[in-house]
């Protein structure tokens, strides 16, 4: 009986259902020699390094944070001039005087702030 071609969808599913076969295969072993009187150990906390971009605002009438990263987004927020905010990544986006990234801002709520009015303390942050 000749094969039919895959449709990419059915193709997908299959590669799914591959991956976690493998997955689970990998994983038997190290499931058998736990020790069922040990609880399992708790999850691993983020890398620090995720979280470890800071900046300061340069703004000297504050830094308004918004939805997008584009000045015609909607603003969410406001940081004032000289406050210490926190960089999850960065991004290009609306030009703001000549410059076109934009900062994932994680204080609080996930908020962009043009980098144009930021200070990098530090390493610059990755992208996102």
């Amino acid at each position: 009986m000749p094969l039919l071609p895959r449709s990419p969808l059915s193709r997908l599913g299959l590669y799914a259902a591959t991956g976690a076969v493998a997955a689970l295969t990998a994983a038997g072993p190290a499931l058998a020699a736990a020790d069922p009187e040990k609880p399992p150990a708790a999850p691993a906390a983020p890398a620090e390094s995720s979280y470890a971009y800071k900046g300061r605002v340069i703004a000297k009438s504050g830094l308004l944070l918004r939805d997008k990263p584009t000045r015609a987004s909607r603003v969410i927020g406001k940081k004032h001039y000289g406050a210490i905010v926190h960089i999850f990544c960065k991004t290009r986006g609306g030009n703001v005087h000549g410059n076109d990234r934009w900062y994932l801002l994680t204080d609080g709520t996930w908020a962009w702030g043009s980098a144009h009015y930021i200070a990098n303390i530090g390493a610059a942050p990755r992208w996102c």
